[in-house]
């Protein structure tokens, strides 16, 4: 007869069973699941170990790249800017290269009339109105508000003012005047000027860097544009920038189909290798007057002409 004992017995046996079986069978399997999951670990690590080699395998290439860039462009460039007179407008974002473009371009013989720094003040779009006002008030008897574009566009007009004062013409820009325009952008704040600026550069060299992202970026890349343009009005700009994504100037530029026919452009100032392209790429614009796209996405790395 089936009673309550045997139901109490039947199921501890069941449970010893499996117990049991689950010992037996973990005890079996222990060894070659840990076993396993120890080569995978040590497979693991020597992957991540051979990564790490050759990540640095690649750090050192790139600056052994930069280190050839840096011992060749002396033979590269060659004084091929002798006697040039250019001016550095740098981007906020293109502060960091600044430094680089300007050193590469002196090796090649250039004479820097003085670089301008754009802060980011110029390019928000609420100061346009004040833009406006300064362009106006910063006129003077050789850097004339006499045909400056007639509209709302502060940035436009300031910086068509800036070009006049910064960029060769006839009569010539007194040194005074030039003083006196700087002077009055520089104060509440939009420009920073090197000590040594002089009027009478002949080209214009832009660096840039990567587009900002805020919430008037649209706008803010669309002033860095119009900067280009009216530097370009009467004479060879060269925009040096990194990158070509989206709101990036360079592509900005080469997207244009009037500005891409006269600026020319290199997209990997951030190295010395873009730096020294840039130099190469001034040398074809200014010597030769030939346009053209370089960098890791131009047509070349450095114009044909640059040996």
């Amino acid at each position: 007869m089936i009673n309550f004992r045997y139901h109490v017995v039947s199921l501890t046996a069941v449970f010893l069973a499996l117990a049991i079986g689950l010992v037996v069978g973990t005890a079996a399997l222990n060894g070659p699941v840990v076993d396993t999951l120890k080569d995978r670990v040590d497979a693991l690590s020597k992957d991540n170990s051979n990564y790490r080699e050759q990540a640095s395998q690649y750090r050192d290439e790139l600056n052994r790249g930069q280190d050839f860039a840096t011992q060749v462009s002396p033979g590269l460039l060659n004084g091929k800017l002798t006697g040039r007179k250019l001016v550095v407008v740098v981007l906020p974002s293109g502060k960091d290269y600044a430094d680089g473009v300007t050193s590469m371009l002196e090796v090649a013989g250039a004479t820097i009339t003085g670089r301008v720094t754009l802060q980011d003040k110029f390019f928000d779009p609420p100061n346009a109105l004040e833009l406006l006002g300064l362009a106006e008030r910063a006129a003077r008897p050789t850097v004339s508000a006499e045909g400056l574009p007639l509209n709302s566009d502060g940035v436009e007009t300031s910086s068509a003012l800036l070009a006049l004062a910064l960029l060769q013409k006839v009569p010539a820009v007194d040194e005074q005047d030039l003083t006196a325009v700087l002077t009055a952008y520089t104060e509440p704040g939009y420009l920073q000027v090197s000590d040594d600026v002089v009027p009478g550069a002949e080209a214009a060299v832009v660096v840039s860097g990567l587009p900002p992202v805020d919430r008037d970026a649209a706008k803010k890349n669309q002033n860095a544009v119009t900067v280009v343009a009216q530097f370009s009005r009467n004479k060879p700009v060269i925009v040096a920038g990194n990158g070509i994504g989206e709101g990036n100037l360079v592509s900005e530029v080469r997207g244009d189909p009037t500005l891409v026919s006269k600026v020319s452009t290199v997209d990997n100032v951030s190295t010395t290798q873009g730096q020294l392209a840039t130099a190469l790429t001034v040398v074809e614009r200014v010597v030769a007057a030939k346009v053209g796209q370089y960098g890791l996405s131009g047509s070349s790395l450095v114009p044909k002409t640059a040996g």
